[in-house]
């Protein structure tokens, strides 16, 4: 969980909010490995590296059921465009229709345009009329 961190940085570098990353190693192991798992994890390696990783939960839709919700995909910088996103997206997306996911979802940011033209390829619906709320805790 220490390189998917370093990623998680890596991303929120990439998205300009790294002052914002307070998760540590062991708030990871224990939230995705502990005695109430939170979130799942993928990771994708070469060479013994971890150069990906998709993190992703069960969430709950009132009108549908369960759902899976794709918290966060990153491949590292040097391996983009290497298939190795597409092949996490994947596996997600396979656990979701394994599971029998009603919806399966995730966000993105409106000027991420190489993320936004990745997730088109899927024909993903990707509605601009939701507002997203959250509170800092």
């Amino acid at each position: 969980m220490s390189r998917v961190l370093e990623l998680i940085t890596e991303l929120a570098i990439y998205e300009n909010a790294e002052e914002q990353v307070t998760n540590t190693v062991e708030q990871l192991i224990a939230d995705g490995f502990g005695d109430q798992p939170t979130f799942e994890c993928r990771v994708a390696e070469k060479d013994d590296k971890v150069v990906g990783f998709a993190i992703f939960y069960t969430s709950y839709s009132t009108w549908k059921g369960n759902c899976l919700y794709l918290e966060d995909l990153l491949v590292t910088e040097s391996e983009r465009r290497s298939g190795v996103g597409k092949m996490l997206f994947d596996e997600v997306l396979s656990i979701a229709k394994e599971r029998g996911a009603k919806r399966f979802e995730w966000q993105v940011l409106d000027w991420n345009e190489p993320a936004i033209n990745f997730y088109k390829k899927y024909n993903a619906d990707l509605d601009p009329e939701w507002i997203n709320g959250k509170l800092f805790l």
